[in-house]
Formats: C-alpha cells, structure tokens, sequence
C-alpha cells in the first residue's frame, strides 16, 4: 500500500517543448515568393509593351500561322475525296488547298467590292427610307420638331470632322491592303519549310527525352487549335447560311454579303455575335420604311443567334480548347487593346496556346488550371 508523503503533493509531468518554426526563415520563405511573383509581373508587363509596340510585325506572323493551319485542314479534306485523293501526289495537296483558299478569298473579296457598290449606287434611295424610319421613331416618341435631312445633317456635321474621316479611311484600307500581302509572303514561305521542320525539331537538342516533350507540345497545340479552326469554321458556316435564308426570306438586300460578314464575325466571341446582328438591322433600318419590319429582322437573327451560339456551339466546341468563358472574355479584351481588331480575332487560339504551353512545366501548371474550363489539364 502506497502513501504519499504529507504536504507532498503529486506534480504533472512538465509536457515537451512545441518546436517553432525559425523566423528567419520564414520571412526568407516569403520574401522569395515575393520577389519570384514581381519578377514574373515585370515579365508579364515587359511582354505585353513588346506585343503593342510590335504588332505590325507579330500580327500578320500569328495570322499566317492560322492560315496554314486552316490550309492544312483543307489539304486533309482533300486527300479524303474518294477519286481526287487517290489520285493526287502528296506534294500537290498544299498546292491545291491554297489555291481553293486563294479562289474562296478572292470570291468573298468580289462579293464585298460588289455590294458596296451597289449600295453607293442605292444610297439615294436607302437615304429616304431612312429619314421616313426616323420621322416614325420621332412621332411615335412624341418629339414636337419632325427630323429633315437639313436638320439631321447639320447636326451630325457639327460632330464630325469629314477630312479627318476620310483620311483615316483611307490610312485603314492601305494598311489592310498591306497586311494581307505580306500574310501571303509568310504563308508562302511556312509552306516551303514545313517539309524540313520535323527535322529542326528532331535536332533541337542533343536529349531525346528533351525533343520528344517538345514534339509532344507541338502535336498537342497542333491538335487542340486545328480542331478549334475547324469546328469553329463549320459553326461560323452555319451561321452564315441561317442568316442568308432569313435575309433573303425577310427581302434584306445583299443577303449573301451580310451572310459573309456574319459568318466572319463569329469568330470573335461575343462582341461578334451582338455585330452579326447590329449591322445588318442597322442596314434594314436604312432599307425599310416600315419599322414593324425592321423588328421582325432583328427578332430573326437575334433567335439564330441564340440557338447556335447557346446550343449549337458549346455543344461542338466543349472539348475543343477547354478555356474558362470568363478567360476567353478577358482574352478578348487584353488582346483586342493590345493589337486592335486583329487582336478580337486571334484571342482565343493565343489563349489556348498560352494555356497548353503552361500545362506543360511544373512551375505554370497552375495558370493553366486557373484558365481552364474544367480545372483538368
């Protein structure tokens, strides 16, 4: 039998010191964190300033990349038709996709030349159903002073500086005119070294492992902004021949131009469709002096636009590119600030070039996880 002393009572056991984490340490942890994420936003910074000064030379440069792309789609198109592809050596393949390209750009080209001449030549008549569209707006607005051409055009005058209109109408067709040229030199020339490029790949360094991860990303962009091209042709097809046949049901003239432009404009995502839909109601508007008429085009396009953009599209383009709605809507207008209309039409495949090229490294798989759809990359 065990007894404890008087006056003595048991003491608990004294528990074992905690470590704690060494302060130096820690701030040192921090302030590498610190400075990696300034370095990679003065890099981010510095990038962007090179992209805007430099877009005359890194647009036309994207937009021949594209171009071969959508040129090698067309080749495999060709080379699938049953007489044609069997027939056909492979080294005539790339000839005769760029020529197809070359006729169908030169048609649409025709297409626009023509309709814009015509409308000049109907500018009169557009003029005076317009005004008559505007006087209906005004009474049904229950504005006293009925518009007249008078009043209207010393109004807009007033805002406008017609030379200065002009002069930057002019400076845009030139430097479009230009652009396009040397997009042409570029494709050339990536054509005729798209023979030899598997083998700079191949001996671009000495490491296998080394060439077969780079060879892996480049089948990988490849893939992934082809099919996008792809997919993203076929629905902007789609679209233009839908508005086609309710312009051309509805009496819109030139419904085979607008159908053209809406078709192009989908590729801008977004903003295109609200511009697919804008100005040919803004023409309607000029065309019929019946505003009830004007409604029932922009009902119309509006409803198309809807079903495929909400339908049609998501449900082909879903696993194309996995990039986040929210990312590809601030792509747009980082890149449309950045390098203008050009920059709306190339946002997305940038974007998910950007996205495949982090998912790639250790240190950015991160941003590539953050830019996508579905966080699997």
């Amino acid at each position: 039998m065990h007894s404890h002393s008087p006056g003595r009572e048991a003491q608990p056991e004294e528990a074992s010191p905690v470590p704690r984490a060494d302060p130096v340490v820690h701030d040192g942890a921090m302030s590498e964190r610190f400075r990696t994420a300034a370095s990679g936003m003065v890099l981010v910074i510095a990038v962007a300033w090179v992209l805007y000064i430099g877009k005359g030379i890194f647009v036309p440069i994207v937009f021949s990349a594209l171009v071969v792309y959508v040129i090698d789609g067309v080749t495999r198109l060709v080379f699938k038709v049953p007489v044609v592809g069997r027939l056909l050596p492979p080294s005539l393949g790339y000839t005769v996709s760029a020529v197809v390209i070359a006729w169908a750009l030169a048609a649409i080209a025709s297409l626009v030349a023509g309709s814009l001449g015509n409308i000049s030549g109907l500018a009169p008549q557009y003029a005076a159903s317009l005004l008559n569209t505007i006087q209906d707006i005004a009474a049904r607005l229950g504005i006293e002073t009925t518009p007249t051409w008078e009043t209207l055009r010393r109004d807009l005058l007033a805002q406008v500086n017609t030379q200065r209109l002009i002069g930057s109408t002019v400076i845009s067709v030139t430097s479009i005119v230009s652009g396009l040229i040397v997009v042409l030199l570029y494709v050339t020339f990536l054509l005729m070294e798209r023979s030899v490029f598997a083998t700079k790949i191949a001996n671009i360094s000495s490491d296998p492992q080394r060439v077969a991860n780079v060879q892996r990303l480049i089948g990988h962009v490849n893939a992934r902004i082809g099919t996008y091209l792809a997919l993203k042709t076929a629905v902007s097809v789609v679209q233009g021949l839908v508005s086609w046949v309710i312009l051309a049901l509805l009496g819109v003239e030139f419904a085979a131009f607008w159908a053209v432009l809406i078709g192009l404009l989908n590729y801008v995502p977004y903003i295109g469709s609200v511009l697919g839909v804008a100005l040919p109601v803004a023409f309607a508007t000029m065309q019929f002096a019946d505003l009830n008429h004007v409604l029932l085009v922009l009902l119309a396009l509006a409803v198309s636009q809807f079903v495929i953009g909400f339908f049609l599209d998501p449900y082909l383009m879903a696993n194309s590119l996995n990039l986040s709605p929210f990312v590809i809507l601030v792509s747009l207008a980082v890149w449309s600030a950045l390098w203008g209309i050009a920059g709306a039409f190339l946002a997305v495949p940038i974007t998910a070039c950007i996205a495949l090229v982090c998912a790639e490294f250790e240190a950015t798989r991160p941003v590539a996880v953050l830019l996508s759809r579905d966080g699997r990359v």
